[in-house]
C-alpha cells in the first residue's frame, strides 16, 4: 500500500478498509463517499456517481452483487484488491499515466498483458497462442518490467499464455515482490488445488479468469474431455477460499447461444464467479478457421442479450467487442493495454502477432514508443461506430496498412500468411457485420434521442 499511502495517507486508508470491512449493506453509500474523495480525475468522479445512480434503483442486481462480494471474499483478497484497482491502478495510476505519456510521446497504457509462458497442457481448437513457439519470459525480466510498470502508474498486470499457471511458483514470487499490483490471471483452471488457493488468499492480489466454452459439451469439444468437470471443481476451490474470479468465454458460431443462457450465467453464479468476459473468436494464423467465427448475426444478438443479462444478474458482464462504446473503441497498441508474449515480442494485441520491438532488449519505456503502437494510437478509433473497433476483424485494412507502415515483423513461429492476406479474407465479414453494427448505432442513436424507429 505504499503508494496509495504515499498520496492519502495512513488514516484515510484505515478509514476506507473499515468501511469495506463492515456491514456492506449498510455502508454502500460511505464507500463511494470515500471513493469519491480519493479520486482525483472528474472522468472518475463522474463513474463514481453513475454507480451509485445505479445501486438505488430497487431493481438492480448490483447491491446484491456488491454486498455477496463484500461478504464472501476472503478480507485480505477483498481489501488488497480495492487499494491495489481502485487506489493505485485507477485514482492515482491513471493521471500519472496521463502524465507520463505527455512527456512520452505516446500513451501510457492500464494494464500489461504478459505471458509467463507460451506452454500449456492443453491444445484447445483456434487457440491464438497455439502460433507461438513454447518459450518462456524470465522471471528477471518481468520483474523488471513490472518495476518500470510501476514508475510509468500501471498496476494492472494481466497474464496469460499458454497457461500461467505452470509458471505459479515465479507468478507468486512476482505478487509478493509487487504487493501494490493485481495480478490477473487467464487460465484454463485445470491445474488449480488447495495449495493454489492458499496462495491467493496470502498474497491477497491474485485474480484469476477461468476459460470455459459453455457448460460440458461445448467446453469439452473444444479444450478436451474432462475439462469441463476439472474446472468446476476449481471453481469449488476457489469458492470454498473466499478467491475473486470470473471466466473468461469465447464465442463462437457453435457456442453464442449456450454461453449466453440463463443456465450457464446461473452456474457461474452459484459457483462464485463475480465477472465474465466476453471475447469473440478471432481466426489468428493461417490454419485458423473462419467457419468457427462468430455470424453478424450471432454478434448481434450478444451485443442485446449481455445489455439484457446486466438488468437482472448479480454478475459483472463485459464483452470486450461489442462493448467498444464503453472504452472509445479499440484499447490496443498502449492506448490503455499492450501484449508482451513468452518471446519478449511487444504486441499491441494478444491477437495481434506483429512487433517492432523485443521486451528482453529494450525497456517499457522504449517499447512503448513502437513504431507499431504509434501507428495504432494516431487511427483510434479505428471507426467512428464503436461497435466496429476491431483493426483485425471490422477493419483489417487498417491492421494492414500498420504493419507496413510500421516495418513490423511476424511473431508467429510459422509465418503461413501475410498482413495483405489476412486482411484480404477478412473483408467479406467485416463488411457484412459493418451493415449489421451500423443498422444498430442508427437504432439506439434514435432511442437515445427519444426518436421512433
Amino acid at each position: 500500500m505504499r503508494f496509495a499511502t504515499a498520496y492519502l495517507g495512513e488514516a484515510m486508508i484505515r478509514q476506507g478498509l473499515g468501511y469495506i470491512s463492515k456491514s456492506p449493506e449498510k455502508n454502500l453509500n460511505k464507500i463511494l463517499d470515500w471513493s469519491q474523495r480519493i479520486a482525483r480525475d472528474p472522468y472518475h468522479k463522474q463513474l463514481i456517481e453513475s454507480v451509485r445512480n445505479v445501486l438505488q434503483d430497487p431493481n438492480s442486481p448490483w447491491p446484491d452483487f456488491m454486498v455477496k462480494a463484500f461478504e464472501e471474499i476472503h478480507p485480505n483478497i477483498r481489501d488488497t484488491i480495492a487499494i491495489n484497482y481502485f487506489v493505485n491502478g485507477t485514482f492515482l495510476g491513471v493521471p500519472k499515466q496521463q502524465e507520463v505519456a505527455k512527456r512520452l510521446g505516446a500513451s501510457v497504457p492500464f494494464a500489461v498483458l504478459m505471458d509467463p509462458t507460451a506452454r500449456c497442457n492443453l491444445k484447445c481448437t483456434g487457440c491464438w497462442a497455439g502460433e507461438y513457439k513454447g518459450e518462456d519470459l524470465s522471471l528477471e525480466v518481468m520483474d523488471r518490467v513490472l518495476t518500470e510498470a510501476e514508475e510509468l502508474g500501471i498496476y494492472f498486470i494481466v497474464l496469460s499464455g499458454g497457461e500461467p499457471t505452470l509458471r505459479r511458483k515465479d507468478i507468486f514470487e512476482l505478487a509478493r515482490r509487487h504487493p501494490e499490483q493485481v495480478f490477473h490471471l487467464f487460465t484454463n483452471g485445470t491445474m488449480i488445488n488447495e495449495q493454489f488457493v492458499e496462495a491467493m488468499v496470502d498474497v491477497g492480489n491474485v485474480t484469476l479468469a477461468i476459460s470455459l466454452e459453455g457448460m460440458k459439451e461445448h467446453t469439452d469439444e473444444r479444450r478436451g474431455e474432462g475439462v469441463f468437470e476439472s474446472v468446476m471443481h476449481s471453481m469449488d476451490l476457489l469458492k470454498q477460499g473466499g478467491c475473486l474470479y470470473g471466466a473468461s468465454v469465447t464465442y463462437t458460431r457453435k457456442n453464442v447461444e449456450h454461453v449466453a443462457s440463463e443456465e450457464f450465467i446461473d452456474l457461474l453464479i452459484d459457483k462464485g464467479a463475480r465477472f465474465v468476459w466476453y471475447f469473440t473468436y478471432i481466426p489468428v494464423g493461417a490454419s485458423a478457421d473462419l467457419d468457427l467465427m462468430a455470424t453478424p448475426e450471432q454478434r448481434a444478438y450478444m451485443h442485446k442479450r449481455t445489455s439484457e443479462l446486466r438488468m437482472r444478474k448479480p454478475i459483472f458482464l463485459m464483452d470486450f467487442w461489442n462493448d467498444g462504446a464503453v472504452s472509445g473503441g479499440c484499447i490496443a497498441g498502449g492506448r490503455r493495454y499492450m501484449h508482451i508474449n513468452a518471446a519478449g515480442e511487444v504486441e499491441p494485441c494478444a491477437f495481434v502477432h506483429y512487433a517492432t520491438h523485443n521486451i528482453n532488449e529494450v525497456s517499457l519505456e522504449e517499447a512503448l514508443k513502437s513504431p507499431l503502437f504509434l501507428a495504432y494510437q494516431k487511427r483510434q478509433p479505428f471507426n467512428q461506430n464503436h461497435l466496429r473497433p476491431c483493426p483485425l476483424i471490422d477493419n483489417p485494412d487498417a491492421m494492414r496498412d500498420m504493419v507496413h507502415e510500421s516495418n513490423a515483423h511476424s511473431t508467429e513461429a510459422h509465418v503461413g500468411e501475410t498482413a495483405d492476406e489476412f486482411a484480404a479474407k477478412l473483408q467479406d465479414y467485416a463488411g457484412a457485420w459493418g451493415d449489421v453494427a451500423d443498422g444498430i448505432e442508427r437504432e439506439e442513436r434514435a432511442a437515445r434521442e427519444g426518436k421512433v424507429g
